[in-house]
Formats: structure tokens, sequence, C-alpha cells
């Protein structure tokens, strides 16, 4: 009875108007309430952003929305390139704005704008739904692990920062919130989204290693049953850096005067953990606003004077892991590097998208966000695993085996949504190598190559000539050696001729087996083609001579294909519909990639 009273007076104190101890309504609960439609909003412009963002002429896709928006908004992401490059992007500007309103009002962009912000919430919320007051007090108290998060955003930081062989690497994407959820739901959500209800694609998207992002992504939500925003508190750089932005705002969080009661009812409330009952830390307060709603004395406030209770300013770091933060983003380059991916020994399958800047440079601005892989509208640009090393974890590679196509010729799609020009835009003309490009050539992504052990014609004797009608490239890349091979088991003696059926002695064949254009008999010295076949017959093409006891050689007519690096641009489409399946028979490789000339096919003379 008495937990039913005390579930009862905590749903009073949470859902009536504050009143102060004056007797006085304080406004906290218009404010919540209005965080929460802000939440609810930007969360929803989030998902909105994201589904447009497939190539196309309807009005839910792309037609000139933002899509890039709340990665432009993302001061880590704005900063992380501006270290690596020395320069900001254009769209990077809106991160000003956050950088500025955050100095005025606070940490309000975890609390009121930031998507994933927004899951961790609704998530810990969930988790905490039927736990009493002293548990829910419990778990939202401070905790000396909180300081992970900055430690992990002064590593990143310094790895962009501090040049190893004058080389630095931004991998802030790895966790950084924005590009973290824009990965998560471009690559995992909207694909199982889209097959079960058939919408925004006409055909099922695949991902390799999609499974490992999602996994994470709901590991990070459902992790918050166990502590509410566990990402947010613990983890995300991005917090860290608006934590430390925030210790100077203007306006802020506190007591209004140190008479607290100890009720403990903000604690319980508290998204940040922030000990807005005690001395508050300013660098972990969301501006959630709960304290200000649930307080029944109403003695917390937003206003521009610091706590009457006192303020702790700076993150919980200790000048031992301020030091040891630094030392890990010095090392962490050089280990990187240790593996020589960036050298003579870089994987020849690494293959980025047409217009990606040379790797070195790459990866000083891919957030990994995986924008570019939602936009392809053949599927092929899916997340790197290992490949070139951890610093190419999740960044945009393509996989010719997957999707619908190779690379069109006329898309250039996945440059123009970048946002950080790490796949620069180029044009229609430059790809091509058109107009005033022609002189450089059209732009390559690599250079395919026939295995000739696994080709149907150089290694079965099995007629095939898909790659060489499916090469888009004018005039072909790819080009044939025409031969005649005799088949195994294809000499027999006819038993009897009629007209243009020959029964043929002791013949057991697969009726049809020859019968598709390319297979000839030969005798004589003459040649005939076989036009169908049964067990123990052929129909040849003009065989009016033929006469019983006559000795007959099925042989196929080969056309095996061959490459011509000169003219192959490695868009892919000859591996893609190689009907070889598993390892294909033609596959493309990253040697003569334009974006780079330590890639050319042949080694550097000594």
């Amino acid at each position: 009875m008495d937990e039913k009273r005390q579930k009862m007076k905590d749903e009073e104190q949470t859902t009536a108007p504050v009143v102060s101890s004056a007797g006085i309504a304080k406004p906290s609960l218009s404010i919540t309430f209005t965080r929460r439609i802000s939440q609810v909003f930007f969360l929803a412009l989030f998902l909105w952003l994201c589904v447009v963002s497939t190539l196309g002429t309807e009005f839910w896709r792309l037609r000139g929305w933002p899509v890039n928006w709340f990665i432009h908004l993302d001061p880590l992401a704005a900063i992380g390139t501006i270290l690596t490059t020395h320069a900001l992007y254009r769209g990077m500007v809106w991160a000003v704005a956050t950088i500025v309103l955050t100095v005025v009002f606070g940490r309000f962009f975890c609390g009121w704008v930031c998507p994933f912000g927004t899951m961790q919430h609704f998530f810990g919320w969930l988790g905490a739904k039927e736990r009493k007051t002293p548990e829910r007090i419990t778990r939202n108290r401070y905790r000396k692990a909180q300081s992970i998060k900055y430690f992990l955003l002064l590593a990143f930081i310094v790895m962009a920062t501090v040049p190893f062989g004058g080389s630095v690497s931004l991998q802030t994407g790895l966790i950084d919130p924005i590009p973290l959820v824009h990965r998560s739901v471009n690559i995992v959500l909207l694909p199982i989204l889209a097959r079960s209800f058939g919408l925004m694609s006409i055909t099922f998207r695949q991902y390799e290693g999609a499974w490992v992002i999602g996994m994470l992504f709901l590991a990070a939500l459902f992790l918050n049953f166990i502590l509410p925003r566990l990402y947010c508190r613990f983890i995300c750089p991005l917090g860290a850096l608006l934590g430390i932005l925030g210790r100077f705002a203007i306006w802020r969080i506190g007591q209004s005067r140190a008479t607290c009661t100890n009720c403990g009812l903000c604690e319980k409330a508290c998204e940040g953990a922030c000990e807005p009952s005690a001395k508050i830390r300013t660098s972990e307060c969301v501006l959630c606003f709960n304290c200000l709603h649930v307080c029944p004395e109403g003695l917390i406030s937003y206003r521009v004077r610091e706590s009457a209770a006192g303020e702790v300013t700076n993150p919980d770091m200790g000048r031992r892991g301020f030091l040891l933060s630094i030392l890990s983003g010095v090392m962490a380059i050089p280990m990187l590097r240790l593996a020589g991916t960036l050298g003579t020994n870089w994987h020849h399958r690494l293959i980025r998208p047409p217009g990606a800047l040379p790797e070195e440079e790459f990866l000083k601005r891919c957030i990994k966000c995986g924008q570019c892989m939602r936009i392809c509208p053949t599927n092929i640009i899916v997340p790197g695993g290992l490949k070139g090393g951890v610093e190419s974890l999740w960044t945009p590679v393509l996989n010719f085996r997957s999707g619908t196509s190779g690379c069109q010729l006329n898309c250039t799609a996945c440059g123009f949504i970048c946002p950080t020009a790490a796949i620069r835009p180029i044009t229609i003309a430059e790809k091509m190598g058109l107009g005033e490009y022609a002189d450089m050539g059209p732009v390559r992504l690599g250079t395919a190559f026939v295995d000739r052990n696994r080709c149907l014609p150089w290694a079965m004797n099995i007629p095939c000539i898909v790659c060489q009608e499916n090469c888009p490239v004018t005039p072909k890349a790819i080009y044939v050696r025409e031969s005649w091979e005799a088949m195994r088991d294809g000499i027999f003696e006819a038993a009897r001729v009629d007209g243009a059926t020959v029964y043929l002695k002791g013949a057991l064949m697969k009726a049809g087996r020859y019968a598709t254009g390319d297979y000839f008999c030969e005798t004589g010295g003459a040649r005939y083609r076989i036009m169908a076949n049964t067990m123990d017959t052929i129909v040849l093409e003009g065989a009016s001579s033929l006469k019983t006891g006559d000795r007959l050689e099925v042989e196929a007519h080969l056309l095996a294909p061959c490459v011509d690096v000169e003219k192959c641009i490695g868009c892919g489409t000859c591996e893609h519909e190689c009907p070889v399946s598993g390892l294909r028979a033609i596959r493309v490789s990253a040697e003569n990639e334009s974006r780079s000339r330590e890639h050319a096919l042949l080694l550097k003379s000594r």
C-alpha cells in the first residue's frame, strides 16, 4: 500500500505544475514540454532527411533537401576537418551557430536537437519507467567514468593535430554520434524497412558488414536499460566537446539559494547525471530542465548567475588521465601506419568511389557517415572493413558483386552528397574524360583482370562473352580472342544421316547441350553449326554432303575475353555481370586508379 501511495505521489510531482514555497507557479512544465516537442521534431526531421537521401525525382527523394544539415551542425566534425585540412568547408559554417549557441545557453544540442540523444533519452525513459525512486536516483548519480568521453575526445583531437610523417587522420566519425546515427540509419534501419514494406528502393539494398554496425547501434540503445543516456554520459566525444564549451555558458541551470532539502527528486529526473542537488557539474548538464520541473521548492532555475550551491566547471580528468590521452593520440597514428597500408602494402581491393581523394588526404576528411552509400543508385558503395587497416573502417569502398550493376558512367551522386569533400564533386564530363578533360582522360577507379583459371572460355571451354557484351566503355575495354577447342568426349561416328539430322553411334549427350549456336561439328576440314541435339542425334546447319561412317568432332567456338588496360576504367560492370558465382572470373583491382600515381599497374623502375 505504501509503495502504491509513493508511486501516486511521484506521478503527481511529475505531472502537476510546479509551485514554489511562496505559492507561485513556475513555467518549468512548459519548458520540458517544449523540449520534448523539439526532440520529436528534430528526430523526425533527421529521419526524413535520411529517407530523401535517395536518388530520384519524387518529392521524397533527393530534390534540394539539405540532407547533410545535421552533419554540418556537428562542431566535432567541423573542428576535426579544420585540424586535418586547415580549411572550413562552406556547409560546416552551421557548426559555428552550434558553438555560439552552446556558449550562450549551454549543451542545448544534446538535450534538444541531437537525434541520437533523443533515441538515448527515449530508451532510458523506458528503462526507468517501472523503477522506484531510490533506484532511479542511484542510476542518475554522477560517476567518475563519465570522464572517459573527454579522454576519447582529446585522443581524437591529438590524432587529427599531431602529424606523423607529415600525416594526420580524422577518426572522430567512429563514435561521433551524428555520423554514427547517420551510418546506422542509412545502412541498417532503412534497408530493413525498405525490404519489409517495399519502399524507397526497387531491390533490396545490401551492405557487407552491416550487421556489426547494427549490433553496435542496438547495443548503444539497449544499454540505456542499465543506465539512462549511457552513451551520452560515458562515450560521446561530441557531448564532451559541447560540455567543455558549455562551462562558459552565459545561461545555466543552478540553485537560486542554498536551502536544498535533499529530497532527491531532481537527481531522480536528471538526464545528464550532473548532480543538480549539490555542486552542479555544468559540463554534464544537457538542459533537459527536468530538475526545474520536479523541484517542489522551486529552488532550481535557469539564469545567468552561477548556482548558489556552487559549480564544478572542469571535467573530472586529472593530470595523469590528461597526459595518457595525449600520449594515446600521439601514438595511435604511428601504430596504425606500421601496417604500411598507405605505402607499398596498400590493398588492391580497396577501391574508392569516383572523385575520392588520394588515400592519405581521403583519411583526413572522411567521417564515415554513410551518406555516399545511401545515395548510390546501384548500391555498390559499402562500408569498408579492415582491408586498408583500422583507419579505413566503415569508409566507403566499392563492392561490385553487390548491388544492381557497376559504377554508372553518368552518375556522380556520391561526390555531391559527401559533406566533407573526401569524395570531391565531379561532373559527368570529367568522369568520362570529355571536353576540357579529354587530355586527362576518364576517371579510373581501377583495372579489370581476367582470372583465366576461372573464366569459362579460358578454363572450361564453355562459350561466354558476358563481360565483353556488358562493357560500357566506347571503344570497349574488353576484347576477345577467337579459338576453336575440341570438346572432351566429343568425337563421334555418323551411324545414319537423314537430311540435316545425323544419328550418332554410341553417343550419350545431354539434350540441348550443344544447341546454343556456339558449337560446331568438324568433319573433312569443314565446320557445320549445331542447331539442336538429343542424346544421340545432332541437327547441323548446311550439312548436305555428310554420309554414314563419317567421323565428326564437336568443337566449341570460343571468344576468350582479354582486357585492354589502356581503355579500362574499372567501373566494375564486368565483375558484377560475370556468371561465375562466388569469386568472379573477372575482377577489378585498384591498380591504375586516377587518384594515386603510386598505384600504377607496373612497378616503379629501380
